[in-house]
């Protein structure tokens, strides 16, 4: 199993590579997931923690090209945090009754890319788009390591999120796999651990932290 997947981070870092120079694309980038329940498992944990677990999420595009409604968003970054009524499970933003977020839009962006920010999650965003409860500008720094396949983001004081490939340590009953899909729909993806990860804010009545769990997805995506 873990030769597999040591063999799937080598395929991921190879075509996250390729996919920064592709330019069929309308946007691309790199995109970071963490959940308050563990992605890279199996069926043992997984399924104690179904309907307990699992109802949080930081979602987060880092945009390399591209523009969205005809606005060029390249360099910019867009956070959401979710927070549903049930686990994010299978079927990702269509298992839960109900799905609400925030949105944090970069700093940097002038305010027709501000409105194209948010227009980017509505689009690709799935449900994460749909109940939005507040949208706020944010110093966004979102950084990622392809050889190593680690990644960084804060998004002011509301959200940080710092992550690492999953390793031969991590495995725990030795079936563990990609369990629940990534959120966002991305290219290529990698599961990895939460180093740390919170979200501090304000708007949906809940704080949370998932330091050291296998909650997270790396990825690039292209749309």
């Amino acid at each position: 199993m873990m030769k597999r997947v040591m063999l799937s981070a080598l395929c991921v870092a190879v075509c996250w590579a390729t996919a920064t120079t592709a330019s069929a694309a309308d946007i691309s980038g790199y995109y970071m997931e963490s959940r308050t329940c563990q992605v890279y498992t199996g069926p043992c944990f997984a399924n104690a923690e179904i309907g307990l677990a699992g109802r949080d999420a930081i979602m987060a595009w880092n945009i390399q090209r591209g523009e969205q409604d005809g606005v060029n968003l390249a360099g910019l970054n867009v956070v959401v945090v979710v927070n549903a009524s049930q686990t994010l499970a299978f079927k990702g933003m269509e298992d839960p009754a109900k799905v609400r977020s925030v949105v944090l839009v970069d700093e940097k962006a002038t305010e027709a890319q501000r409105a194209a920010l948010v227009s980017f999650v509505k689009t690709h965003g799935g449900r994460a788009g749909e109940d939005v409860q507040r949208v706020s500008t944010a110093p966004i720094d979102m950084t990622m390591d392809v050889a190593e396949l680690s990644g960084s983001l804060t998004a002011g004081k509301e959200v940080t999120l710092k992550t690492r490939k999953a390793g031969r340590g991590d495995c725990i009953c030795s079936n563990e796999a990609a369990y629940y899909p990534p959120l966002a729909k991305v290219e290529f993806y990698a599961p990895g651990v939460t180093i740390e990860g919170q979200f501090k804010g304000r708007s949906l009545g809940t704080r949370w932290s998932t330091p050291g769990d296998r909650s997270s997805y790396m990825a690039t995506f292209s749309y």
